[in-house]
């Protein structure tokens, strides 16, 4: 047994800067630890090995959005089981261990060399386990006689989970020990706080990491963002340099790392929005790309007196190999409405093509017209059927949207969301409103008690003046007479009272332009029944994350960051200065928000990055959460 771990960083190879995304190197990361920690070999034919993989369920969050379970078995992994399910031994099979270095899973694994489960055990660490822990396995090893089954103990340095090419989130399991409650509740301990600072730092350092970059570090001051931003500067100081292998330890341009704290812009997780993918996280079920769904159950009561049809959930992976969601997972949903009505008509076409051939194929009699019909039509049968699978593959991602998107529009339709949608655009934007907000929250048809105290909350954030107090009581009757729970009003109020933040914090000239009714979605024959539904198309806007980005990758001199702090990891402790020693403007850049971040800013920010030709953005946030989840946080800080 190796008596220290070794660091399985990644190799120089998979290190050519931010050049490959963040997901491929994690990704290769893993196949590399599944091959037992050595590349995997390309176009072998050999047969892979078989083996099992043992995670606990953050290893199994970081696995699951980046390996399907086919590529796990063209790996040799026959199995994959939970560290504490109770697992049968299988004496004459490797296993491979996947799992955090907590107290609880070293005791489970020195159970299993105990109980003698596996012929051999590679142990692999999604974080760095200490030395008293590594000593713990080491004496249940001999105590069980089984030192020489543990081959090899791995640090992973894996411990972030990526979602897309260009954004990652910390964790998914214990989010709440980590969330914008737990940094913000008022009796917070000072340890409780360096234990938060503590799990992102060590995530953070695990992304780094992988992506095999040292960055230069940006924060504001006076904020959890710059207690990450100070513990991350001093771990990476005291980090072993072969960490941080490859070309861009030395090279000139270094990627900018900014950190914000969810407190500069509050209104925008609330914001009902109007992009696909941000729509299916805050109306469906949606976390770590897969979609939740009740079948056959739409957002609206079936009528009275009926029986309620049995539900059957589904689920739904949405990938990076499905073509028509790498396109439109950023589209106004009108647009994608559309788009999935055009794929529907194309797939029609091919398949009644296949069906005419089919039948003429079957042509009785010899006669010579029918005969020559007949080898012009081998050819085009012949490629017909030879593309059936991949017919096939298209028609499963057509139902697929097809049931999401209808759902989607179940919910905008009877919560009037693209009335919310347009309103709060106009508020963000300090445009002019054309009804007054009493009327939308007294309005019985517009969305549920929730969509309404989002609504009065942005306005509340966003307003120049804080309303008077009987302005206020007013608001707050009509709030309370449609069911809404006062909770998160009362946190923000303080908020507001205490941050100078919310008075400067622009929007943008947002807006939205409503294009007219809908061409071909209208059409009768169309799955997606438009009607009432404005056709509204997002102009093109930085939000606040993304001007404080803007601000620092371009060197730009501005009030807003003009005092943010600057670390280089790479020079001596203590030696932050506030003035930049890099002058030229950033080519490659990573915003991480603290407190939890949304679809929305990801998708603002990968709009931001479309637009600055060559540049790179990736977005993290220490957990991703759709309005309804921030709101439940918010009540809690506001319950007296």
């Amino acid at each position: 047994m190796t008596s220290a771990t070794s660091s399985a960083a990644p190799s120089p190879l998979t290190t050519s800067n931010m050049a490959a995304s963040v997901r491929e190197k994690q990704t290769v990361a893993l196949r590399r630890m599944l091959n037992f920690n050595a590349p995997p070999l390309k176009n072998t034919a050999a047969e892979p090995v078989w083996k099992v993989l043992i995670y606990d369920r953050f290893g199994q969050d970081i696995i699951s959005p980046l390996l399907s379970v086919k590529e796990l078995r063209d790996m040799g992994i026959t199995l994959h089981l939970l560290l504490h399910s109770d697992r049968d031994p299988i004496p004459d099979v490797p296993a491979i261990y996947f799992v955090m270095p907590t107290e609880e899973n070293i005791d489970r694994i020195c159970q299993d060399l105990r109980n003698q489960l596996y012929e051999s055990y590679y142990l692999n660490f999604i974080s760095a386990i200490s030395r008293s822990k590594l000593e713990d396995i080491a004496s249940a090893a001999l105590a069980a006689n089984a030192v020489t089954q543990v081959t090899k103990v791995f640090d992973q340095y894996l411990n972030f989970i990526t979602l897309e090419d260009d954004m990652f989130i910390l964790c998914h399991q214990n989010k709440e020990l980590i969330s914008y409650h737990a940094i913000n509740r008022a009796d917070i301990q000072d340890t409780d706080m360096e234990a938060i600072m503590d799990t992102i730092v060590d995530s953070l350092f695990c992304f780094f990491v992988t992506l095999g970059a040292v960055p230069i570090i940006r924060c504001p001051r006076g904020n959890a963002a710059e207690m990450v931003a100070v513990v991350s500067s001093l771990s990476n100081c005291n980090s072993p340099m072969e960490l941080f292998p490859g070309p861009d330890t030395h090279s000139f341009q270094r990627p900018l790392f900014v950190l914000a704290d969810r407190n500069v812009d509050m209104a925008t997780p609330l914001h009902h929005t109007w992009t696909y993918q941000a729509l299916i996280h805050d109306v469906l079920d949606f976390h770590l790309n897969r979609v939740m769904m009740e079948e056959g159950a739409g957002a609206e009561p079936p009528p009275t007196g009926a029986r309620p049809k049995k539900k059957s959930r589904k689920t739904y992976d949405l990938t990076s190999a499905d073509k028509f969601w790498q396109k439109h997972k950023g589209s106004p949903f009108p647009e994608v409405a559309e788009s999935v009505q055009e794929e529907l008509d194309t797939y029609r076409a091919q398949e009644d093509e296949v069906k005419r051939l089919k039948s003429i194929m079957g042509l009785e009699g010899e006669d010579e017209g029918a005969i020559s019909m007949l080898s012009d039509n081998t050819a085009k049968l012949t490629s017909a059927v030879s593309s059936l699978p991949e017919l096939l593959e298209k028609k499963r991602l057509i139902d697929l949207h097809t049931n999401v998107a209808t759902a989607v529009l179940d919910h905008i339709k009877s919560r009037k969301l693209d009335v919310y949608f347009e309103y709060e655009e106009k508020l963000m934007s300090k445009s002019t409103l054309d009804k007054s907000l009493l009327d939308i929250i007294s309005d019985p048809d517009a969305g549920t008690p929730e969509d309404k105290m989002r609504l009065f909350l942005i306005f509340y954030i966003t307003a120049q003046q804080v309303p008077s107090e009987s302005d206020l009581e007013q608001y707050k009757k009509a709030l309370t007479d449609v069911g809404c729970d006062l909770s998160p009003l009362n946190y923000i109020k303080q908020w507001k009272a205490f941050t100078k933040m919310a008075a400067t914090t622009n929007y943008g000239n947002s807006g939205v332009k409503p294009m007219g009714l809908f061409s071909r979605v209208m059409n009768t024959g169309s799955q997606f029944v438009m009607e009432g539904v404005k056709n509204l198309v997002v102009k093109q806007h930085n939000l606040p994350v993304t001007r404080i980005l803007d601000n620092l990758m371009e060197m730009k001199s501005h009030p807003e960051t003009d005092d943010y702090r600057y670390f280089d990891p790479k020079m001596l402790r203590g030696s932050e200065s506030s003035i930049p020693r890099n002058k030229n403007p950033f080519q490659e850049a990573i915003v991480f928000v603290v407190g939890g971040g949304n679809y929305i800013e990801y998708q603002n920010l990968v709009d931001y990055a479309k637009s600055k030709q060559g540049k790179k953005v990736v977005y993290g946030c220490s957990e991703l959460f759709n309005a309804a989840q921030f709101i439940k946080q918010l009540s809690q800080l506001g319950q007296k």
